[in-house]
């Protein structure tokens, strides 16, 4: 497939996990990646495994040098909103980060973005997280997520009249380089969590992106789809206690 031939894609935090299997798989469709981090050797050595990629260094909470990126490109038919801010131990810098880095930084790099894809009629496509939706912890990361689906829904709103299409992942449990170290522990929430039996790959979430912001997927906006692989649909907790007391 070249769903996107002769397209132009800039994706955040590309430098590794969700962010680097979503610039391989679009590249591997035809793309232009411009691949983004804050991290412009991560982002490097990504580019250099690509056909067509260019590497650039990009802070998405520093909104002066988003607009003077994104702004100074030729042309942008999509933007991967995946960066997002890391926790940190101290509770009140840990709002402030994820308000500012998380939900913020896709706020400045979709306000960008939008001239551009006017001008292609392109798509937005932002990654959330389950935590939008249900407690899986930390507070300020879960709210900053939960405010991206709201903002994907209003943006859609507002670029809908242009051709412009707007939508949302949010994953469950990835296994990114974040969990190095801590194999046996994703192992156990695949098995014991996750009515599929495992937890999900970059991969995963990179189709989801590459569908959302295809022509495939023409006709959907302001919609965020779960790739969580059937954790929010299913009580697997639920049925293994029902089990239990029926069997007993």
């Amino acid at each position: 497939m070249n769903r996107f031939e002769g397209q132009t894609a800039l994706i955040t935090g590309a430098g590794s996990g969700i962010g680097a299997a979503t610039a391989r798989r679009l590249a591997a469709e035809g793309a232009h990646v411009l691949v983004t981090d804050i991290d412009e050797d991560a982002a490097r050595k990504v580019a250099a495994d690509l056909p067509a990629a260019t590497p650039l260094r990009l802070d998405i909470t520093d909104r002066t040098a988003v607009d003077r990126l994104i702004g100074g490109l030729p042309a942008l038919h999509v933007l991967v909103n995946n960066a997002f801010v890391p926790f940190v131990d101290d509770p009140d810098d840990n709002w402030h980060r994820q308000l500012h880095g998380t939900l913020l930084g896709a706020v400045h790099c979709a306000r960008a973005a939008l001239p551009h894809l006017k001008e292609t009629r392109g798509a937005i496509v932002t990654i959330g997280s389950v935590n939008a939706e249900a407690d899986f912890g930390d507070h300020a990361y879960s709210a900053a997520k939960a405010a991206l689906g709201s903002y994907t829904r209003t943006l859609a709103g507002e670029a809908a009249p242009h051709g412009v299409r707007v939508n949302q992942i949010n994953p469950g449990t990835i296994a990114t380089p974040s969990w190095a170290g801590r194999e046996q522990a994703l192992a156990t929430l695949g098995a014991r969590a996750y009515p599929l039996g495992r937890v999900g790959t970059p991969e995963d979430i990179a189709a989801a992106a590459a569908f959302l912001a295809s022509p495939d997927a023409a006709w959907i906006t302001g919609t965020t789809l779960r790739v969580d692989g059937g954790l929010m649909a299913v009580n697997r907790h639920f049925r293994e206690i029902l089990d239990g007391v029926e069997d007993a």
